[in-house]
Parts: C-alpha cells; structure tokens; sequence
C-alpha cells in the first residue's frame, strides 16, 4: 500500500500501544493521522497476557473494553503457590467499590490487537504495512516538520511523530533520546529470572480447573501456566491451549532459541506444579505436552527513555525552543521492564489512550494565531507525569523479580539450615493472612493507584 506524502501525526508502530493512540485521535475528532508497521498483520509474536482494570477502564473510553471482554477469561483472583501447596490469593474482587472491572482479563495481546485493528478498520482506517522506518531529518521548508523516511524510499511529511516501535524504537534512536535502567542498573546475570521461556502448548490430557491460571514460585524459578482462550485463530482445532512461561536458572545455561518439547517439559517437571509433571514416581497421573505450538526465549530487564517528549531539532537533536517537530514516545519504546504482574502492555495502551486528547489539544493550541499559553507545556507536563507512571511500575516490578527470585541458597538459623525460599513464603502466608494487605497488592497490580 502507497504511503500518503505527509500527515499532521505520523504513528509508528501497529502494536496495541499504536492502534490505541489512533482510536485515541479518533474518539477526539481528529483523523489527520497515518499508523504504519513494519511487519504484515499477523507476523508479530508477543508476551502479554493480561489486562488489568485501570486498562480496561481506559480501553472503555474508547469503546473496546466490551468488545476484549467477550473474548477474554476473567481472572478474578491470582493464586500464587509452591509446587505442592498454596501460598497466598490475591482477590481482585476487593476492587468492586473502585471499579467496574474487578478483574484481570486473561487474553493474549494478538487477540488483543485484532480487536483493536478491527476497530480502527470499522472506523475507516487502515494501518500502512509493511513500512520500516529508516531515517528521519527536519523538513527543509519547514523546520516544525520532518520527512520521515522509509526502507522503500518513499517519504512522509509530519508535524508530529508518536513513537509507538517498541523497546528497539527507530523513532527513539533517530530523535536521539537516551534509553537505560532508572537506577543504572546493569543486566543482572545471577537472578533466576533474567533469562525467561515463553510457550504455547497443548497436553495429553485435561486438568483439573483451577481457575485462569496458576503462578508458582520455586526456589530456583518462577512457573505460570495459563489457559487461552479458543478466540485466538491461529489455534483454532486444538483443544486445551496453555501459555507457559518459566524462568530459567542461569546456572542452566541459555535457554535455546525456539525451545522444543523436551525442553519445556524439563522445565514442567521441575519447576512446575506436581500434578503437571510427567514423571510417574513424582505424579501418579503423569501429564505430557502433546504439541508445542510456538515457542521463544526472552531476557529481562528494565529501561526508561531519558524523556517521552521532545522536538526534533535541525541536527536530530532536542530543541530547547518550540521548533521542531514534535515527537512523543509510548509504549514499549519509553518503557521496558520484567512481565511481572503483567504491567507493560497495560501501561502502553494508557500511556497512547490518554495521549491522544493532549495532542489534539496542543494541535489546537499550535493553530491558533496568537496562543495565550505555550503549547508545549500541554505535553510537558504530560510527559512528566507518564514518566513517573512508568518509573514506579519498573520499581514494583523489581521489587517483584527479585521476591519471586530468590535463591535456593541456605541460611543457618542456630542449627537448622532454612532456604531464602522457604523463608519467602513463609513470610508471603503470614502476610496473606491479613486482608487489607491483599487489598492493596491487588490494588498495586491493578493499576488503579498508578493510571
């Protein structure tokens, strides 16, 4: 599909935080916009499972809750558990009193981009595939645009840019926006979950329901077992499909890239829940893999850009004046960090959603003839305060990551050798036991104290 010559907003990036910012400009008036990707529909591979309720919440304002909602599982608790025995429920339905989703919703965010892509379609916009961004320079007549170029050779003049590209954004690198840990934190190699697997399996044979999933904490690892629902096309004809995503230690070695059966299997067998295992002298009903339907590997870590929003100046760089076209950064482009509690594509769709009226608004400011206010403040402050969004959720999940990754190593109390496993969860069961405390965990996980 031919690119138009020039737009007044320029998305990069077709994900769920791109496509949420266009139904964003939409849901304001506004259609002046282009969305492109640099890969066909369907060809992109993701992580994330689930929606939270400040999300949802967001998602509603544009008409696309109801719509994930129908094809999602609600979670209306998360139980964490050792391989053998529970540990503690976090009961989102404490939530009822603050909102109208007191759920997490179990859905994969494939399934949730083609109902958002469906959405946009439905309202007369197609997204531009496929068209990888390869340059960018300010436009030589005027200086508040720029000619963003493309792998084809073909050009696109626009007043402003929302890098929605993901953690490898090109918008990002050719603004020349910085991109590292808040705390300076290196890639941590010891942890046992830096180095992650993600799957999508079926078994041999059907288990017993308990509920949308299950988390487990192991002394060496972090397993989660979660049922997809049959909305997911590509998986239409099987039966019983589960994501799994396990960390595995760097003890271990590297996980390989497309980890095989085998593989995950080990992985079950070890770190997962005993009624999954396949071994018979561990599991009196031994369950298999029957068919690994994708499979990746995956590291964590954590990183922020040095700011969301800036101009584009003469030489690429940021501009101290209001000249420049403007970029603004979403998403997985502005923030990356662990899967745990499942906050980064929940935190791009509310990053995009609730950019679009600051942009329309600041477009509008920009047109008038004599503006009573510096339309930049609008995105400053804006930008100020999703930045500090994303810098506490990177820090909950640290805090997260590393409870959940304690070592198996020992501590000697008097004569009696105690793991730093087992002292986690027995301090998780005693604090689980006290319910304002659930409360205010599945508040934090929500999203609702930090939209």
């Amino acid at each position: 599909m031919s690119l138009p010559d020039r737009t007044t907003v320029l998305i990069v990036g077709a994900g769920p935080s791109g496509l949420a910012c266009a139904l964003s400009l939409i849901n304001q008036g506004f259609r002046d916009f282009v969305i492109i990707d640099a890969v066909l529909e369907g060809e992109n591979t993701s992580r994330a499972l689930v929606i939270h309720a400040a999300t949802l919440e967001a998602l509603d304002t544009v008409q696309c809750a109801e719509p994930l909602i129908e094809l999602g599982v609600k979670a209306d608790e998360i139980r964490l558990r050792e391989r053998t025995a529970s540990i503690i429920t976090m009961d989102f339905r404490h939530l009822a009193n603050y909102t109208r989703y007191p759920f997490g919703l179990v859905l994969p965010q494939n399934t949730t981009e083609r109902v958002l892509t469906e959405k946009l379609e439905g309202l007369g916009v197609k997204v531009f595939r496929p068209h990888t961004l390869t340059s960018m320079k300010t436009n030589s007549q005027n200086s508040n645009e720029v000619d963003a170029s493309f792998n084809e050779g073909q050009i696109i003049q626009a007043s402003y840019v929302v890098g929605a590209d993901g953690a490898k954004s090109a918008v990002r690198q050719l603004a020349g926006i910085g991109f590292v840990d808040p705390d300076g934190d290196t890639e941590d190699h010891t942890n046992n979950l830096t180095q992650m697997v993600i799957a999508d399996v079926t078994l041999s044979s059907h288990i017993p329901d308990d509920g949308p999933g299950m988390a487990v904490i192991s002394p060496d690892s972090l397993f989660l077992f979660v049922p997809l629902t049959s909305s997911m096309i590509e998986y239409q004809g099987f039966n019983n499909v589960y994501r799994l995503i396990c960390g595995v230690p760097v003890s271990s070695g590297p996980p390989p890239h497309a980890p095989p059966t085998p593989y995950l299997q080990d992985l079950i067998n070890k770190y997962g829940p005993i009624e999954l295992s396949s071994d018979s002298s561990a599991n009196p009903n031994p369950i298999q893999i029957s068919h690994t339907l994708w499979s990746s590997r995956f590291r964590t870590h954590s990183a922020a850009a040095d700011r969301f929003f800036t101009r584009f100046g003469a030489a690429g760089d940021k501009s101290d004046a209001n000249s420049g076209a403007v970029i603004f950064l979403v998403g997985d482009a502005a923030h990356i960090h662990s899967p745990a509690g499942g906050q980064g594509m929940n935190l791009g769709l509310r990053d995009s959603i609730f950019l679009g009226p600051m942009l329309v608004q600041h477009i509008n400011q920009s047109r008038e003839s004599q503006p009573t206010s510096d339309p930049d403040v609008i995105l400053w402050k804006f930008a100020s305060v999703r930045r500090k969004r994303a810098l506490a959720v990177i820090h909950m999940t640290k805090v997260m990551l590393s409870a959940m990754g304690t070592p198996a190593a020992s501590k000697w109390f008097w004569w009696f050798p105690v793991s730093f496993g087992t002292i986690r969860n027995t301090i998780l069961r005693i604090l689980g036991r006290f319910a304002f405390l659930r409360r205010i965990a599945a508040w934090r996980v929500s999203g609702l104290g930090v939209r």
